[in-house]
Formats: C-alpha cells, structure tokens, sequence
C-alpha cells in the first residue's frame, strides 16, 4: 500500500472537484431522451438531476471537513442559478438536490432556501406515488415506473428526507425514511450473499434481471453509514442494530468480489467476466471507511478499503477525471445490458471519488 501524504490526497480532491464542475456533454452523446420528449443531459454538473446532484454532496462533504470557501461559494453559485429558473420537475432523483441545500441552509442560515426544503419535502412525502405496500416508487423523468422499488431510491430521496426530517424538524419524515429502509432491505437485498438487486417489480413479482448491479450496491454503502449517522441512534436501538447488520452482510460480500489485482470492483459485483468500475469502486470505498471510521463495522476491513483508496488513485488522471465510470443506467432486463453500459468521467463518479478520499482524509487529523 502507498503512502500518501494529506496535501496528495487534498490535492486529487480539488482536481477531482475542479474537472466535475466543469464537465458538459456539448454533443449530447450521454443525454437520455425520455417518453416525453425531453432530453435529459446526465453529465453537465449544470443539469439539475440526480448526477449533479451527487456531485454536490461530495463537495458539500469536503467543504464541511476542509473549510475551503471556494468550494462553498460553488455549490451556493449552483443553486443561486437554478432558483433563478422555473422549477425542475420534482422526481426521485431530482431530490437529492435537497439533501446538499440542508445542509448549505444550516451553514450559511439564508433563509430563502427554506421555502424550496419545504416545498420539496411536502412533495416527497405527502405526494410522491407509492408502489404496493408503500414503497417509494422510482418515479424519473418522463417515467413513472409504476410498482417499481430502485436501490438508487435509498440515496436519492430515502436519505434526503430524513435530513429534511431533522433539519425542518419533521419527526414523520425520519419515521418514514425508517420504514422505507425496511421495505427496501425487504424486496431488494439478497438473502443468499447479502449483495443489492437493481430493483424490484411488484407487477412482475421480480427483481427484473437478477442483477447485482455495482454502482447500485454503493448507494446502499453509502446510504447506510450516512443515514446511522444522520439517526443518531442510542446503542442497542433495534432499527439501528438492524441497518448494521444488513450494512455488514452486504460488506463481507464485497470483501469477497473486490478484484485482488486492482483493487476494483466488477460492475456487476459477482461477476468477473464484466467491466471493472469506477464510481463503485468510489462508493464501496467511501461505504467501508466511513462504517469503520463511525465503528459500525470493525478494522477487519482496512485492507479492503484501502486496496479501494489506492485504486482510485491509480484511475484519476492528471487532469482529475476518474477512469471506467459507467454511465447513467436505467433498469436492466438481462444482466449484459449493464456490461453493454459506456463508461465516461461523470459529475457523481468525480464525487464519489471525492467522496471516499474525504473520508480517507480523516486519518490526517
């Protein structure tokens, strides 16, 4: 394992920051065209969805531990410009955005951003469709997916209401993450290994291709440490002691599918003949050090985490642009369509990366 030195890992993260918040698709080749007409650009950091929404929490996370006010005045210049348009359509991805103006409205106290936390809440929790037995539905631009529960879910809006939950002082939208978390632990984490579906279909009674999809994993390694955190639960509580003990399963699995040459992960986990991927790679890193560093897990995972760090070292370019980052991915219905996805540098890998070597930067102080 390399020694890396605080000013090298701060270092990859400004560059990391600085190719993210410009990036742009000036062809439109990663943009998506949805039912209804719109297209959906899903690697401009200046799009409102959930890629730069992503993007702005990992800011967000460097920004609270280094104090950098470059970066703070970046994610405030980002929502100064979208508030100054009409509103974007309120979806599941789209809300993740609320999740980084939280905590933007705690740090700088600019009450204009009240009305937007409020308003976004209201809607994810009084408004949003629900699947049989009340699941969040994975509603997305231009598609409803009706009945349909996504992973993604579990970052994007499931951990965006439990801080609307704390920070509007809402304890129905804590109680509501809660169960949502239950329900999603119910229909897509595998029993046999304790990986992640992609999603499930109360239509279909299935888990659409049966895939352990990578980048869908991460959200829930990331999810899991971040909403125990956010919980702050006593010790011995049972919701807590439950979300740790599926966030281990689902750890100890990985442990096992981590490439040993590289150090990455396959984009679909159990499967070697596939893709090795970079905001995977990314998450689970992020997932596994801040689990420990939070003592939910013990330091049996060290290694794991830091063959993870020492791979996203050895995948950011000079220019700060994470390598083999798949593309946006809807649902799939075999499992080669996701080894068919394109990989790009993209606004959630660029955070993602950031993400984890945050959290890496810790154990610096």
């Amino acid at each position: 394992m390399a020694d890396y030195k605080k000013q090298d890992v701060e270092s990859e993260v400004d560059l990391l920051i600085d190719n993210e918040i410009h990036l742009s698709d000036p062809t439109g080749e990663f943009s998506i065209k949805v039912a209804d007409g719109s297209i959906i650009d899903n690697k401009s950091f200046d799009f409102w969805e959930w890629t730069s929404g992503v993007g702005l929490y990992g800011m967000m996370k460097y920004y609270k531990l280094t104090r950098k006010k470059p970066v703070l005045d970046r994610i405030i210049k980002w929502y100064d410009d979208h508030f100054a348009e009409e509103p974007v359509e309120k979806n599941i991805n789209t809300m993740v955005q609320m999740l980084t103006l939280a905590y933007l409205y705690e740090e700088t106290g600019n009450r204009s951003y009240l009305p937007h936390l409020e308003a976004w809440g209201d809607w994810l929790y009084y408004r949003l469709p629900r699947t049989e037995k009340g699941g969040f539905q994975h509603v997305t631009f231009g598609d409803l997916n009706p009945d349909e529960m996504w992973a993604d879910t579990l970052m994007m809006s499931v951990l965006t209401l439990a801080k609307l939950g704390k920070t509007l002082n809402k304890p129905e939208y804590v109680e509501e993450a809660k169960k949502q978390v239950l329900l999603h632990i119910q229909f897509l984490q595998d029993k046999k290994t304790g990986l992640w579906y992609h999603g499930w279909s109360f239509k279909r009674r299935d888990n659409f291709a049966g895939a352990f999809w990578g980048r869908g994993n991460s959200w829930i390694t990331i999810a899991f440490p971040e909403l125990l955190c956010l919980l702050d639960l006593p010790k011995g509580d049972a919701f807590r002691e439950f979300m740790i003990m599926n966030l281990k399963y689902q750890i100890e699995a990985l442990a096992k599918y981590q490439d040993k040459e590289t150090g990455l992960w396959h984009t679909l986990v159990d499967d070697p003949k596939t893709y090795l991927e970079g905001s995977a790679t990314a998450g689970f890193t992020y997932g596994i050090l801040k689990a420990m560093h939070e003592h939910y897990i013990d330091d049996s995972y060290r290694d794991v985490a830091l063959k993870g760090i020492k791979a996203l070292f050895a995948n950011i370019d000079e220019t700060g642009a994470l390598a083999k980052t798949s593309a946006g991915t809807p649902m799939g219905e075999t499992k080669d369509f996701y080894n068919g996805i394109k990989t790009s540098n993209m606004p959630y890998g660029q955070s993602m990366a950031a993400l984890a070597l945050t959290e890496y930067l810790k154990e610096f102080f």
